[in-house]
């Protein structure tokens, strides 16, 4: 895996061993990254990355200038992984691991993130019920976006909140605002 663009562009990392970590692809990354730098600023962004484990989107954030990122992740190795890989890039004072799993994670109130991102393993059982916890429980700020990566199984284009939806392969891409789309 590489940083696409930003202050670590063309950086390497990679996923801790002998583990399930489904990283976001390099395509679907760039792509998504795209939309977000069209119709919002990273710069400045305060980042939640759910089930982060590589740190991927979160670390591309970063590059792009987003100030600090939260990365939650439930494998304890993929979160030391992270810590050691914000120390190499050198920006270890704006990243924060947790280690806990990320229903728990949820359930707690928290503050309100400009981006959220959420990467589940596809077959994630609770993947329907995301974007209202997101929307519903604060996570977001007023114009904060939730983007969720999942399947074809899930079909999230007719959500009330959801104001882009777009499939990379096999991945679909999918964002949501806190406010209803009009």
């Amino acid at each position: 895996m590489r940083i696409i663009t930003g202050k670590l562009k063309g950086r390497r990392f990679s996923t801790p061993g002998n583990t399930d970590i489904r990283p976001t692809s390099d395509r679907t990354k760039e792509s998504m990254f795209s939309v977000i730098e069209v119709r919002k600023h990273i710069a400045g962004s305060v980042v939640l990355d759910l089930f982060a484990g590589s740190g991927n989107l979160g670390f591309e954030a970063i590059s792009r200038g987003a100030d600090r990122v939260v990365f939650v992740e439930s494998l304890a190795k993929a979160v030391d992984n992270i810590e050691k890989q914000a120390a190499a890039f050198g920006v270890q004072k704006q990243v924060h691991g947790i280690c806990a799993n990320v229903e728990t994670f949820l359930r707690n109130t928290g503050q309100a993130y400009d981006l959220v991102f959420a990467d589940p393993p596809y077959d994630y059982e609770f993947m329907a019920d995301l974007p209202e916890i997101i929307i519903r429980n604060g996570w977001l700020k007023d114009d904060g976006w939730f983007i969720l990566e999942h399947d074809k199984r899930h079909h999230f284009g007719e959500h009330p909140h959801c104001v882009f939806a777009k499939p990379y392969g096999r991945t679909i891409v999918t964002i949501f605002t806190k406010e209803p789309v009009s």
